[in-house]
């Protein structure tokens, strides 16, 4: 058993004690020496590690930020949830945090009491990364050291100011204050350090690295452009598909295959459009990925959107895409991931590793599917920024992609109608289709089972059933099937319309849309794989795609919907209000 899980053990077998001493000490007093450093905002988003009871999360709920308790002893998360109610559990621990990060949030504030002490000195340096890579531009974070003998039943290492300090310095945080306290359950041999460090506000992040490759790397195609777009796709609809990288380096693991898929979405139109891609080339000619696969794509009148996860494939059409899905992974390794460097440097950005896939018969592309063709390992900077700053990099890639496309056809002696280069690069969403969902609820109806507003609980006839998007279209486009669920028609297009439903307002619709899930999705073994596919890739699960579990994706990505977008948000229903 580790040191960390002794600990756990320890507060999971001696809550009680806990509960007393911890829920006994003022938030107020202990934390009035950096009071005026919190960040308390409209839409501040906080993380308490190693949380506790609650009780600093719970406190830092009071003063108007949005909390999420991150606390490894089941115990202790349980005595939590009881006495401060609104909280965001998560069971997680220093220094993986891997649940926080699959959550893909940043935060304002970071609060780390009374942890350090517990974590052995080669684990720090891993701790403090993961810690300070969930900070946004300008975030603080507050933690403590405790200084004095350990107690028998939890095991403590020796900590120090200037140990902080360096890894400040390491990773770009200013401390801001120190400040020494003693201790407030009046142990006079035991004294406490407080800091406060804070991420300076440059909005930088990875831009400079995202700019440099737009802007300033020599290009002799778009490819560049191209792995740039495919890797941000990722990130803005299937971040959840990353993964820490093995090792130290800040680095993650996203499918090379769903790469290969975005990087196709994106040149579809493009070559089919006789819109140039490097010099002295249109159409598939001299194109290293349009080959016979893609060629076959572009024959059978495959659209981009229907590249989209979830969707399969047999005989000719099954062939074809995974024959240009290999010659696209291909392409991608030996060409800009190979030319991709950092600035100044010849260490390359992207890190390719790359499996041959044998496929024969029907495809499907699952996250699992996508992933045997091996991985592309991305730095954590570029990674965060094109989590948190997606929409702004977009623009700019597609304006230099646009400028590149007219140069090659100008040197060709192409002329190009205002717009064409613009038209063929958006993004080819699937349409706002909701003809499935009502089909399925026609499937329901007929077997004799009642179909329910999530949003009011009543039950829906055929005359007033709408299909409403749960995270609105307008602030994010998704169609995949948990995003689709029945709502009363007036309700949904006067009342809750394109707002995103509230923390709570969601919380009063598990029962129904859990319930509705299972009639549509999982009644039917093809939409059941769609359904669990398309949840994997867009949602943070820990484990297996169950109902529940991705009621409780939904609730995360519901929080990240909110701190990107910004979306007007709708509080739901009373319980007096008629409909």
């Amino acid at each position: 058993m580790s040191s960390q899980d002794e600990i756990i053990s320890t507060y999971d077998n001696g809550v009680a004690e806990f509960v007393a001493r911890f829920e006994g000490l003022s938030p107020t007093q202990q934390w009035g020496p950096v009071r005026d450093l919190i960040p308390v905002k409209p839409g501040a988003l906080a993380l308490d590690i190693g949380a506790g009871t609650g009780r600093d999360a719970g406190w830092l709920q009071s003063l108007g930020l949005d909390v999420i308790a991150a606390e490894p002893s089941e115990a202790m998360r349980r005595e939590g949830a009881y006495r401060h109610a609104g909280l965001r559990w998560v069971d997680d621990r220093l220094p993986e945090l891997s649940s926080v990060h699959r959550l893909g949030l940043s935060f304002d504030f970071i609060l780390l009491s009374a942890v350090w002490m517990h974590l052995r000195p080669n684990e720090r340096p891993r701790a403090f990364r993961k810690m300070a890579t969930l900070l946004k531009p300008g975030g603080v974070m507050v933690l403590t050291l405790r200084h004095g003998p350990s107690p028998p039943d939890r095991p403590m290492y020796d900590v120090s100011l200037g140990e902080v300090e360096a890894l400040a310095r390491d990773h770009g945080l200013g401390v801001v204050r120190v400040a020494d306290q003693a201790d407030l359950m009046g142990r006079f041999e035991v004294s406490w350090t407080i800091i406060c460090l804070r991420l300076p506000d440059d909005g930088s992040m990875g831009l400079p690295l995202v700019r440099g490759v737009i802007l300033n790397d020599s290009k002799s195609a778009t490819y560049k452009l191209g792995l740039l777009r495919a890797v941000a796709k990722v990130a803005d609809a299937a971040p959840s598909l990353a993964s820490a990288a093995p090792g130290e380096a800040d680095r993650v693991e996203i499918p090379l295959g769903l790469v290969a898929l975005n990087w196709i979405r994106s040149y579809l139109p493009l070559v089919r459009a006789q819109l140039p891609q490097m010099p002295k080339n249109r159409g598939p000619e001299g194109l290293g990925f349009a080959k016979a696969g893609f060629r076959a794509l572009m024959a059978l009148n495959f659209a981009p959107q229907d590249l989209r996860l979830g969707a399969s494939f047999t005989g000719e059409r099954a062939a074809a895409v995974a024959a240009a899905l290999a010659e696209s992974c291909d392409t991608i390794v030996n060409q800009p991931v190979r030319f991709t460097t950092l600035p100044n440097s010849t260490a390359k950005v992207f890190e390719p590793s790359r499996r041959r896939v044998n496929v024969r018969g029907a495809v499907e592309l699952t996250p699992e599917f996508l992933a045997e063709s091996g991985t592309l390992s991305v730095p954590g900077t570029l990674w965060r920024t094109m989590l948190r700053l997606g929409t702004w990099i977009e623009p700019v890639l597609l304006a230099e992609w646009t400028r590149l496309t007219r140069d090659y056809a100008e040197h060709m002696g192409v002329v190009l109608a205002p717009g064409q280069v613009e038209a063929n690069l958006v993004w080819q969403e699937p349409a706002r289709d909701t003809g499935l969902a009502r089909a399925v609820a026609q499937r329901v109806w007929q077997a004799g089972s009642p179909i329910v507003c999530v949003w009011s609980g009543t039950r829906l006839t055929r005359a007033n059933l709408d299909i409403d998007h749960t995270l609105p279209w307008s602030a994010w486009p998704c169609g995949d099937l948990w995003n689709l669920a029945p709502s009363l028609r007036d309700l949904n297009q006067h009342k809750k319309r394109d707002r995103l439903p509230t923390a709570v307002a969601l919380a009063h619709a598990r029962e129904p849309m859990i319930k509705w899930w299972e009639q549509a999705w999982e009644a039917d073994p093809a939409l059941a794989r769609r359904f669990a596919s398309e949840a994997r890739a867009a949602l943070p699960l820990d484990g297996e795609a169950t109902p529940d579990a991705i009621f409780a994706g939904l609730e995360w990505r519901r929080l990240r919907v909110q701190q990107d977008q910004q979306a007007p948000e709708w509080a739901g229903l009373h319980p007096a209000t008629s409909i």
